[in-house]
């Protein structure tokens, strides 16, 4: 019977856990935590088991959910109960900043590594999930953790070396997000409509675009040309965007992140 161990249910590895909940009869699904409380309350909600951090590393895929200040610490007290296994099992690492060679450095050996990046929108199940595999991990072994957290949203492969970029405009992008939803929403308010209001209709309108270019797959700049008609007040608009460099402060907060993390993620490993 294949069981999920997940160490660490805080928003990423709970979010998780309640996408393979979606999939998986709550009696495989055990649930860690540093908080034993934390988790009892979690596994009750979704009917699965709290145990300890060692039983979790009994299970056929161990999830390790900790900040990656935390992951050297943890493996260590694992590596035992994952030496004396003769079965076969996957570490999952949703650790920013640690790629999956520093997992199995950190792990004391090759280890079968799947390392997954989710978002916070996986807590609704429109993530968008990032992952890379170590070659000791096979396909069967991918297809069913991500047949198994499908509920969580969005999967796509991506190698080690594009995942710190890819990560940044999935990871940090709902900040950024936020920060546009917010402002259009003051500008609403600014005019005069209620905040209520503004908020939810320029969350939809947020959501709508992006579900249409999922969707549809056209160009971005093709979807601005079609609001915008001349002299019109939408071209208004996106000239005073222009006019204060909205384009190139959204690329500088991208590669912003993007350095920053390349630096924690040296100061990790």
């Amino acid at each position: 019977m294949t069981t999920f161990g997940i160490i660490g249910t805080g928003q990423m590895g709970g979010a998780i856990a309640k996408a393979l909940r979606e999939n998986v009869e709550g009696d495989r699904i055990m649930l860690a935590n540093r908080s034993p409380k934390k988790a009892q309350v979690l596994a009750e909600v979704l009917d699965a088991t709290a145990v300890d951090n060692l039983t979790a590393a009994k299970c056929s895929y161990v999830i390790l959910g900790v900040k990656p200040q935390n992951m050297a610490e943890l493996l260590d007290d694992l590596r035992p109960t994952l030496e004396a296994r003769e079965d076969r099992f996957v570490l999952v690492s949703l650790a920013a900043g640690l790629d999956i060679a520093a997992i199995q450095r950190l792990a004391g050996h090759p280890w079968p590594v799947l390392r997954v990046m989710p978002n916070t929108p996986v807590s609704i199940g429109a993530g968008m999930c990032l992952y890379s595999v170590s070659p000791e991990t096979t396909k069967e072994e991918v297809e069913q953790f991500l047949d198994a957290a499908a509920a969580a949203g969005r999967f796509d492969a991506i190698s080690e070396a594009q995942m710190n970029v890819g990560s940044v405009l999935t990871g940090c992008g709902p900040a950024y997000v936020s920060i546009f939803l917010e402002a259009m929403a003051d500008g609403a308010v600014a005019c005069g409509l209620p905040r209520g209001k503004a908020l939810e209709y320029a969350a939809q309108a947020i959501a709508g675009t992006a579900q249409l270019y999922l969707d549809s797959r056209i160009h971005p700049g093709e979807m601005k040309d079609a609001v915008c008609s001349p002299g019109g007040s939408t071209i208004a608009g996106v000239r005073a965007l222009e006019q204060h460099a909205f384009r190139a402060a959204v690329m500088e907060a991208v590669e912003a992140s993007s350095a920053r993390g390349l630096e924690l993620g040296k100061t990790k490993k």
